[in-house]
C-alpha cells in the first residue's frame, strides 16, 4: 500500500488498532472493535468517521449571482434557491445524463460555495468543472489537501458537539453549515451525514485533524470505520458512487429525482432526463431483501426473476440491525414493484428474496 495516500489521522487510526485497507486510492481504516458493534453504536449512541479523504472544492465569483449561475448550469439540483449557511444534495452529470457523482453544495456568503465532493472523485470532478468554466468571472479552487475531516453520527451529536464547542455554540440546522473560529484554526460544520442518523461533518486544517478526532472520542464518540459506514448507509439505501452511481445510469434511475430540478431550463445531461421523465424508465435502483437465510450478497451477483436475468447487484451485504442479507440492484421494469419475488444467485446457487420499500430501516 506504499502508494496509497494516508489520511492526517493515519497514525492515530494505527495506534488504535485498526484494520486499515485500500480504499479510492487512500489507505483507511475499514474497522477498528468490528463492523456490527461500530454499526450498533452509531445507531444507538455516537461514532467517528475520518473523512479525510473526501474533498473539498471552493467556488466563487465577482458578483453575486455569477457563481450559483454557473453551479446551476453544471450541477442538477437549484443552487440559486440557498440562502447563506444553507446545503443541498445535487449532482454533476455528463453530456448523456449519466452520474460523474454525487456532491454536496453548500453557500458560504454572497459570492462563495463550498462542495464536499468524493475521493475518488475529486480529480475528474474538478477536470470536468474546468472545461465548463466561463472565461471569468468565477473561479474554482480544489483545497482537498488543507482539510482533514471528521464525520460525527449518531442520536448523541448534539450533545458532543456541546461537548467539544460550548453550550452556547449553535450546532446549524439540517443540511446547513456554519465557521466556527477556534485556538486550532477555523472548523467548518456541516450537518448532514451519510448514515440516516443525526451527525455533522467537522472539517479542519489537516494539522488539527487528531486533535479534533481526541475530542470526539472525548465527547463518547467510538471509532468507526469503512465497515460500519457502508452497512449504515446500505440500511438507509444511500447510493454510493462507482456501485450505486455510474456514468451509465441517471439519477432518475437510481430514485434520486429530489436532487433534480427539471423546471431549470438548462443544465448539463438535462435532455436525457426530460426524455426518461416524458417516456418513462426501462430500469430503476431498487431495495432487495432475502426472504431465507443465505451468504451474504454482493455487489454483481445476478438477480433473476424465473429463467430471466433481470439485473444485477450494485450493492450488497448482511444488515446488522435486520440480520439478514440486503442488496441494491437496478432492476428492469416488469420485475422492480415492491413485492416482487425474486431470486439472487450466490455462488452458483438461487437464493429467494424480495423486492422491498426503501429505506430496509
Amino acid at each position: 500500500m506504499d502508494d496509497l495516500r494516508r489520511s492526517p489521522l493515519h497514525d492515530t487510526h494505527v495506534q488504535l488498532g485498526a484494520r486499515m485497507v485500500p480504499f479510492a486510492g487512500w489507505e483507511m481504516p475499514v474497522q477498528y472493535e468490528g463492523i456490527i458493534p461500530e454499526n450498533r453504536a452509531v445507531r444507538q449512541k455516537l461514532g467517528v468517521f475520518d473523512i479525510s479523504h473526501m474533498g473539498q472544492l471552493f467556488v466563487s465569483s465577482d458578483k453575486t449571482g455569477v457563481a450559483a449561475d454557473w453551479l446551476d448550469s453544471i450541477l442538477t439540483n437549484n443552487v440559486a434557491k440557498l440562502d447563506v449557511g444553507q446545503g443541498q444534495y445535487t449532482l454533476l452529470l455528463n453530456e448523456t445524463g449519466g452520474v460523474i457523482d454525487d456532491l454536496i453544495v453548500y453557500r458560504q456568503s454572497d459570492t462563495e460555495y463550498f462542495l464536499v465532493v468524493n475521493a475518488s472523485k475529486v480529480d475528474e470532478d474538478v477536470s470536468w468543472m474546468q472545461t465548463k468554466l466561463p472565461a471569468s468571472g468565477v473561479s474554482l479552487t480544489n483545497r482537498s489537501d488543507e482539510f482533514a475531516g471528521l464525520a460525527v453520527q449518531g442520536p448523541e451529536a448534539v450533545t458532543a458537539f456541546q461537548a467539544m464547542f460550548g453550550k452556547s455554540q449553535q450546532l446549524p440546522e439540517r443540511f446547513c453549515m456554519s465557521t466556527i473560529t477556534t485556538d486550532n484554526g477555523n472548523v467548518i460544520i456541516c450537518r448532514t451525514g451519510y448514515t440516516g442518523e443525526d451527525g455533522f461533518e467537522l472539517f479542519c486544517p489537516t494539522a488539527a485533524g487528531s486533535h479534533w478526532w481526541q475530542q470526539c472520542i472525548d465527547a463518547g464518540a467510538t471509532p468507526a470505520g469503512l465497515g460500519a459506514r457502508d452497512s449504515l448507509r446500505l440500511e438507509k439505501c444511500y447510493p454510493l458512487n462507482g456501485n450505486d452511481l455510474a456514468p451509465d445510469r441517471t439519477p432518475l434511475e437510481a430514485g434520486l429525482a429530489f436532487a433534480v430540478d427539471l423546471h431549470k431550463p438548462e443544465f448539463v445531461g438535462r435532455e436525457t432526463l426530460v426524455r426518461q421523465k416524458t417516456k418513462g424508465l426501462h430500469r430503476r435502483l431498487v431495495a432487495i431483501k432475502q426472504t431465507e437465510k443465505s451468504p451474504p450478497p454482493r455487489p454483481g451477483y445476478s438477480v433473476l426473476s424465473g429463467d430471466q436475468e433481470v439485473g444485477t447487484l450494485s450493492s450488497g451485504g448482511v444488515s446488522p440491525n435486520l440480520g439478514c442479507g440486503i442488496s441494491m440492484a437496478y432492476i428492469t421494469s416488469g420485475h422492480n414493484k415492491i413485492g416482487t419475488a425474486l431470486d439472487v444467485e450466490i455462488r452458483g446457487k438461487r437464493f429467494p428474496a424480495e423486492v422491498v420499500r426503501k429505506p430496509f430501516i
